[in-house]
This record gives structure tokens, C-alpha cells and sequence, in this order.
């Protein structure tokens, strides 16, 4: 498993959050999913054999928001 720190932009609310960590927790690999609203990021554990950094920031671009 790795871990990944992403900057997600766009969040103004918990409903934002939970929208960033239920489309990151859809990905196939994705194990978990810590969305932190104030500080704007979303941390993920994750099996690299699985899923990608760039998959996982097409997932939030969809859900609506910005990840970096």
C-alpha cells in the first residue's frame, strides 16, 4: 500500500468533502480516504498496482472540484 496527500480546491462545505472522499473511495485500489475540509487535501491510501495519482485526480475533476 502507498500513501498520497492531494490538494483538492473547490470544498466549501462537508457535503464537498464527502463528494471528494466517495469518489476516491469508488476507485478500485483506493483502501481509504481521509478528506480534511479546512486544509483543502484529501489523504489516500492506495495499491499502486491498482490505481494511479492521475486516476485519482480525474475522479475528483468529476466529482467537481480541483486536485493537485
Amino acid at each position: 500500500m502507498s500513501n498520497l496527500t492531494l490538494k483538492i480546491g473547490g470544498m466549501s462545505c462537508e457535503h464537498c468533502a464527502k463528494a471528494v472522499k466517495d469518489a476516491l473511495l469508488a476507485l478500485p485500489g483506493v483502501r481509504g480516504a481521509l478528506v480534511d475540509l479546512k486544509g483543502m487535501s484529501a489523504g489516500v491510501e492506495y495499491d499502486p498496482a491498482l490505481c494511479a495519482p492521475e486516476t485519482m485526480k480525474a475522479a475528483v475533476a468529476d466529482a467537481g472540484y480541483e486536485a493537485e
